[in-house]
């Protein structure tokens, strides 16, 4: 890293713009905003602990369509990436899937609403499918129960953000940041509600 520095200070000009192009990736992460059941409410707070992220992740029982629409219209630009929980409508059936699986940097994240918890939790079917799809972040919702977890049977973590909405049991309403950098995950920060 001190080298690359000591190059960047001593080029200037255009000969160093293939250097940089190829090196700024060195830097890239990725923030993510992880939360769950909000059940139809999103307030200013969580909004405000969105902002910094670069992507916002939803792990199902939205509640409604509006809390999609509240993200898009306060949180422009970011991606929303989701799933639909037990509780939620075609509305917002038509805009995410039951199981979701995607890459993040160099992370396989395998997202489903009901999945249970490692190492002898989760539900039937979802261990497999986590082996199957090679997965590194194992995500779920609908406990209301807040857990950060690793699985070193599967060499994956699992997080469950617990729910950031009004509606349950939960006393404290939580969700989750982190970041993704390449192969890493870490930062992570659980952020507790009013």
């Amino acid at each position: 890293m001190r080298h690359e520095l000591e190059f960047l200070r001593s080029h200037s000009g255009k000969e160093s713009l293939p250097y940089l192009r190829s090196n700024l990736s060195h830097f890239a992460l990725t923030r993510i905003g992880l939360l769950s059941d909000t059940h139809g409410y999103l307030d200013e707070n969580i909004l405000f602990h969105l902002a910094s992220c670069d992507e916002i992740w939803h792990a199902g029982d939205w509640g409604n369509a509006s809390v999609h629409d509240l993200l898009k219209k306060n949180i422009p630009d970011k991606p929303i990436r989701g799933v639909y929980g037990n509780i939620d409508g075609q509305d917002i059936r038509s805009l995410f899937p039951e199981t979701n699986i995607f890459s993040c940097e160099q992370i396989k994240v395998f997202m489903t609403h009901i999945g249970g918890y490692p190492p002898n939790k989760y539900v039937k079917g979802i261990k497999e499918e986590i082996i199957r799809h090679k997965a590194g972040l194992f995500i779920c919702g609908h406990s209301h129960i807040l857990k950060v977890m690793y699985d070193e049977n599967l060499n994956c973590l699992h997080m469950n953000p617990g729910a950031a909405g009004k509606q349950g049991w939960q006393k404290i309403r939580t969700l989750i940041r982190f970041v993704i950098d390449e192969k890493d995950i870490r930062d992570c920060n659980v952020i507790e509600l009013p």
